[in-house]
Formats: structure tokens, C-alpha cells, sequence
């Protein structure tokens, strides 16, 4: 008995599950405060993603939700879930996250200024107990020279040099994913292309996952394979990042590029945004 061709082709297999899954969780803080309404996202492994919005707009504190960080601020994720590797990840302690694999670059670097570059790097590694530490410093140093050069106080150094030393403490621990929370702040626009040029080279280098928020959605484009675009608390727009780059409502409020049909400041306001987009 013979079979036909669509009784034998085999079966497509299973979308591989995303590194990181955020499913319809809601943050409040103090009690009261609702910031986060059902958001939602996915970031497979090995890519780098991109969450973009205005102030406001909730996306420190997904990554704080993420990285279990919202208890210092009396915050917490009150529906939803956090999956990461494969286990439900929100209510655990910060540092069980980081030894889990998840590392957040905080907003305004976080250095510790009166301690050296040096001993802000080995304070990433404070999770690790073997032997490859060294071996780690010369591999930051690879991709931060000046990090090498520089022996003193890490308060003396330039804020692009801080965000070096800020991303070099997140490898020392050896994450599978980094959450970066606006990498570009403060810095110049020659800097901005360097620092975004090194997270693409330690993405495709190491493997490393990693989570982007960032308000130049330019520059955040340019190395993201996907993106998802924040409004007040939730997602209302993601695709890939060609698709957010040639996507008219993106580049008008992100990217500037609306030329003449931006006729009035009124037409920015957010809840005409989430009009349009829903």
C-alpha cells in the first residue's frame, strides 16, 4: 500500500523556546502604583533585542522585573510570569538571578567610583568561585583596552570609559544574557557608535544574549535583529528591526524622519501614538 507525498512529509518541528519570556505581567509600586499592564515579550537566545519608548514608558522597569531588582524599590510583579531558561524566574533573589545567568548594565553605569577599574571588574565576578577569573580580565581588557590602562579610581574616568567598565563588570560574570538600560546616556555621538559597535562584537563573539533598552532608536536599530516598542506600561508595537526602521509611525516619533507631515506637537502625545498602533 502505498502512501502519499503528504502522508509522508514529516512533521514541522517545534519554534525553539526564547531564552527569555516575559508573558502578561503587571508591576506596581508601593501598593498602589500600576506601571507595567500586561506586558509581554520574547528574546531568543543569541540575539539581541531592542525595547524602545518615551520616558515613562516602563522600560526600566521591565529589565528591573527581569533582573528581580524592583524589590528595592518596593516594587513587584504582581501578575504574569518571567520565564528564563526554561524556569519561572520573578520572586527570586537578585543574586539567584545572576547565578541563573542574567546580569543587568544599570541606567547611569552604577560604578563604584572610589574603588579602581579593576576591583569594579572582579565585583562581577563575586557569583564565581573557579579559577578563570584572570583569564576573564584579559578578555575584557581584549575588547576595553583602555580599561587596562586606566589604574586608578573609576570615578576619574570619562562616562564613556564608565559604560566600558559597566559592560566589562557584566562579562566578568559570565551571563548568558546582559540587560542594558540606555548604553548610549550621556555620551558623545563618536562614542555612541563605539560603545553599540563593541555590544554588537561581544554578541556575535560570546554568544551573549542580550536585552536593549535604549531612547536612540537609531542606534539601538542598527544592532537589534528585533524590537518592541513601549507605551505606557505595555507593548503596542514589535517586528523586526527592518520593519521598525521602514515603518512610517516609528519613524516619525523615533527616528525623525516625518519630514513635512509633522505639523503640530499635538499629533505626539502618546495616546495618539497607541490610537494609531492599536
Amino acid at each position: 500500500m502505498t502512501q502519499t507525498a503528504e502522508a509522508i512529509r514529516p512533521a514541522p518541528s517545534a519554534a525553539p523556546a526564547p531564552l527569555l519570556g516575559v508573558r502578561n505581567i503587571e508591576v506596581v509600586y508601593d501598593d498602589v502604583i500600576l506601571v507595567l499592564r500586561g506586558l509581554s515579550l520574547e528574546v531568543p537566545k543569541g540575539a539581541i533585542v531592542a525595547l524602545l519608548g518615551a520616558n515613562g514608558a516602563g522600560k526600566s522597569t521591565t529589565l528591573k522585573a527581569i533582573s528581580g531588582l524592583l524589590k528595592t524599590e518596593d516594587g513587584e510583579v504582581t501578575r504574569g510570569e518571567i520565564v528564563f531558561d526554561g524556569e519561572r524566574i520573578n520572586g527570586i533573589d537578585p543574586d539567584k538571578i545572576v547565578r541563573r545567568g542574567i546580569f543587568q548594565v544599570m541606567e547611569g553605569r552604577r560604578i563604584v567610583a572610589d574603588m579602581t577599574s579593576l576591583e569594579n571588574l572582579k565585583l562581577g565576578a563575586f557569583t564565581r568561585n573557579d579559577r578563570e577569573v584572570d583569564a576573564d580580565l584579559d578578555m575584557v581588557f581584549n575588547y576595553f583596552p583602555r580599561l587596562k590602562e586606566r589604574t586608578g579610581l573609576a570615578g576619574y574616568l570619562s562616562g564613556g570609559e564608565q559604560q566600558m567598565l559597566a559592560i566589562g563588570r557584566a562579562l566578568m560574570a559570565r551571563p548568558k544574557m546582559i540587560l542594558m538600560d540606555e548604553p548610549s546616556m550621556g555620551l558623545s555621538p563618536l562614542l555612541v557608535k563605539e560603545v553599540f559597535a563593541i555590544i554588537k562584537k561581544i554578541n556575535r563573539d560570546l554568544g551573549v544574549t542580550i536585552l536593549l533598552v535604549e531612547q536612540n532608536a537609531r542606534a539601538a536599530l542598527s544592532v537589534a535583529s528585533h524590537g518592541y516598542i513601549m507605551e505606557q506600561g505595555k507593548v503596542v508595537l514589535d517586528g523586526t528591526a527592518d520593519e521598525l526602521r521602514d515603518n512610517e509611525d516609528v519613524k516619525e516619533f523615533y527616528l525623525g524622519g516625518a519630514g513635512d507631515q509633522r505639523k503640530s506637537f499635538k499629533n505626539l502625545k502618546s495616546f495618539k501614538r497607541r490610537k494609531r498602533w492599536l
